[in-house]
């Protein structure tokens, strides 16, 4: 039987979220300094899966400015096609709705094929293009949102 956990990173596993960058992002990874950084600002969610006692794939997510947006989301060679990457997708739109954000963000790289059809079939939805945002290699990236909590004006407000 396997024994799968979603939890929390703690700053001594932030090594780990290094390493495993590296090795599926390999020249656009986050550096270790990044990470750290971000890490100890505090607010951004660093969460992960564990198989087995092994850390399989992990989500950094949370608010930046006012949209709720999901910076990354990335699961190693050897654990894909097992539903890690949709146990944290369904965890990041659980915190989205629960932190009653209206939309979540992602920018994913045009020419990652698996990410594109997961995002797609979580029903987000592509905005707009950034042209070469991943650097070295210059790929464009496809912005994608997908709407949590539709926007309804509030009509009691009076106009001044």
């Amino acid at each position: 039987m396997t024994d799968i956990r979603l939890q929390d990173f703690t700053e001594a596993d932030l090594d780990w979220i290094a390493d495993a960058e590296v090795t599926i992002f390999g020249p656009s990874a986050w550096s270790r300094a990044l990470i750290r950084e971000d890490y100890r600002w505090g607010h951004n969610r660093y969460r992960g899966v564990q198989v087995d006692g092994q850390w399989g794939a992990y989500a950094i997510y949370g608010f930046d400015g006012d949209a709720f947006h999901l910076f990354n989301l990335a699961v190693v060679p050897t654990m894909r096609r097992q539903g890690l990457a949709r146990l944290l997708l369904d965890e990041v739109i659980a915190e989205a709705t629960r932190l009653a954000a209206s939309e979540v963000w992602l920018e994913v790289a045009v020419n990652n094929d698996a990410a594109l059809a997961l995002y797609r079939a979580y029903g987000f939805e592509p905005v707009r293009v950034r042209r070469k945002y991943y650097q070295p290699g210059d790929i464009d990236a496809l912005v994608m949102r997908r709407v949590v909590h539709p926007y309804e004006p509030d009509h009691t407000a009076t106009n001044l």
